[in-house]
């Protein structure tokens, strides 16, 4: 007979990825796809995901027997009561700086919602602009609710920058009798089984019409998930942006912080503006392996480049009004590339002393994922920088989702 399969898809900031592993944990297909449109659009999600599910092995779709998504913290969007979208989604680094006096009056004592890049700043700029009569639902549950045709529910880890209390599973007191408590979704912890594909979606894409949904996770938790992550790790995640990680005692709130649960454990961590975004912009992936190459990791260059993305900063201070600084440019393009690494580099001790503030601890090494844990000389640049050991993980966030599937409970 043949083996059970669980999957994993992951929904990135440029495309979606599946993984599917065996009862032995053992990765047995993968595979990734771009998005056809903005990564703002829904309507790319589902997009991706349908190319994903239609290229599976015949084999794969019959044994698949539960899946699991995971998405892009605080990438919020708004749907009708029947999950179709309504406008584009707000990604999770744009800041929404329209509703600073209510946000204040809605979250007492809970200082980490109020940062314009919060999902509540979301939500209210989406309620401001469609209504009451919405679904408030991130990435990962959006998607999770268009496999079920239900749209009732969310992850309990996606939800903590709209507001959920994972110590007293609550929705601030604040939120209490608003006209759009009613968008909220149904909170469910991470790992618990939801229900059944929808018959029809199982038919269309002839998928196992008994295929499990279970509630997903962030994108770096699913990372977490995937590396092992030990309590004198730390964890790195080098995608388009920065996140870093680790375990800690006790959950804490302040702004730019998230306090995770995941396999029982508190996981705090934060996410810059800053990552390999930047980089895209200037270089393709072929010039920043060349020029890699050319880079003299034992020297320093002169320049101090604050790499961000784009205007603002979540992460590890929060400053949606500070800006990137990408020049003086130099005439040696591997100069410059030095030179951004070493800004990225040094956003991410700054990430690390700044949760060392808050645990009173840095971590004994540090597993990197996401892309930019390929690249050899960004890895020295960094162990230089950060001062400690830096290992690679190859495991991807996907793989990650999939040991959450399989891993599901009641």
């Amino acid at each position: 007979m043949p083996d059970n399969l669980f999957g994993g898809l992951d929904f990135g900031t440029s495309g979606a990825r599946i993984s599917i592993i065996n009862i032995h944990k053992k990765l047995v297909y993968s595979n990734a796809v771009p998005y056809q449109y903005s990564f703002k659009n829904p309507n790319s999600w589902i997009n991706s995901c349908e190319k994903l599910l239609n290229s599976l092995p015949i084999d794969v779709k019959n044994n698949l027997d539960k899946l699991a998504i995971s998405g892009t913290s605080g990438t919020l969007t708004a749907s009708n009561s029947k999950g179709e979208p309504i406008g584009e989604a707000i990604p999770y680094d744009q800041a929404c700086n329209e509703n600073k006096f209510l946000i204040e009056s809605l979250t007492s004592g809970e200082d980490h919602l109020r940062t314009p890049y919060s999902s509540l700043a979301k939500a209210l700029k989406l309620i401001d602009k469609y209504g009451t009569n919405i679904l408030l639902r991130h990435q990962s549950d959006w998607i999770t609710g268009w496999f079920l045709k239900d749209w009732t529910h969310g992850e309990e880890g996606n939800n903590l920058k709209l507001g959920w209390d994972l110590i007293n599973e609550s929705w601030p007191k604040g939120y209490l009798n608003t006209a759009w408590q009613k968008c909220l979704p149904k909170i469910l912890k991470s790992g618990k089984i939801i229900g059944q594909v929808h018959s029809g979606l199982a038919e269309s894409f002839n998928l196992n019409k008994k295929l499990i949904l279970i509630s997903g996770t962030t994108d770096s938790n699913a990372n977490l998930i995937a590396t092992g992550l030990g309590k004198e790790d730390g964890l790195t995640v080098l995608g388009t942006t920065i996140v870093v990680k680790k375990i800690i005692d006790n959950p804490i709130k302040e702004k730019g912080i998230t306090t995770h649960r995941v396999n029982g454990a508190w996981i705090c961590g934060g996410a810059s503006n800053a990552g390999c975004g930047i980089l895209s912009k200037f270089f393709s992936d072929y010039e920043i392996k060349e020029l890699s190459r050319q880079i003299n990791t034992s020297k320093k260059t002169s320049l101090n480049l604050l790499p961000l993305n784009s205007r603002g900063e979540r992460f590890p201070i929060n400053n949606s009004n500070l800006e990137p600084i990408l020049g003086p440019r130099p005439v040696s393009d591997s100069l410059y590339l030095h030179a951004l690494f070493e800004g990225l580099a040094t956003i991410e001790l700054k990430g690390w002393e700044k949760l060392q503030e808050l645990t009173g601890s840095m971590p004994n090494k540090i597993i990197t994922v996401g892309g930019g844990s390929k690249n050899p000389q960004w890895r020295k640049i960094r162990e230089k920088i950060i001062n400690i050991p830096i290992v690679s993980c190859k495991k991807t966030t996907s793989y990650g989702t999939a040991l959450l599937a399989i891993n599901a409970k009641q």
